[in-house]
């Protein structure tokens, strides 16, 4: 079994170019024998794999999408709007699997929840802007001394 992880920047422009873009990656890495896709169930980039992940579910009935999540969802989307509440709702609903790295927000959750992304996964897809200081940044250094592929649709 093959996994997954996607890391990214919260805020990106959605646009049917990065949907066909990640569309087109992801049909490859399932052609060659990914099963299990995880993420962070933060908003943007996260947001948009999922969604991707979800529908090629409809086509690719043996995937599987995981959520690993920092905290419970009062924390979570705690200054997320309503358009974003619904759309993490709808995904936590059709994932496969849910697991909390903690049940409350504290310093350093996040970096618990990425490095749980990192051990399970096998490859990662980020959207990075290399140079920045973020958890996507701290993600792909923990993917990239792990040894494992990093794809940057950046």
């Amino acid at each position: 079994m093959k996994s997954c992880c996607f890391t990214g920047h919260r805020h990106i422009k959605e646009t049917k170019k990065l949907f066909d873009e990640i569309t087109l990656l992801l049909e490859r890495c399932i052609n060659n024998g990914i099963t299990d896709f995880y993420l962070g169930g933060a908003i943007g980039w996260d947001t948009i794999c999922a969604k991707i992940v979800l529908k090629l579910r409809e086509k690719y009935t043996h995937i599987k999408l995981h959520l690993i999540l920092p905290c419970n969802e009062e924390y979570q989307t705690l200054n997320w709007n309503e358009t974003q509440r619904l759309q993490y709702k709808i995904i936590f609903e059709m994932a496969d699997t849910v697991e909390y790295t903690s049940n409350y927000y504290y310093n350093g959750c996040m970096k618990v929840r990425n490095a749980r992304l990192i051990e399970v996964s096998d490859m990662c897809v980020c959207y990075y802007n290399k140079g920045c200081r973020s958890g996507t940044a701290q993600t792909v250094r923990m993917a990239l001394k792990k040894g494992i592929p990093v794809i940057n649709l950046r």
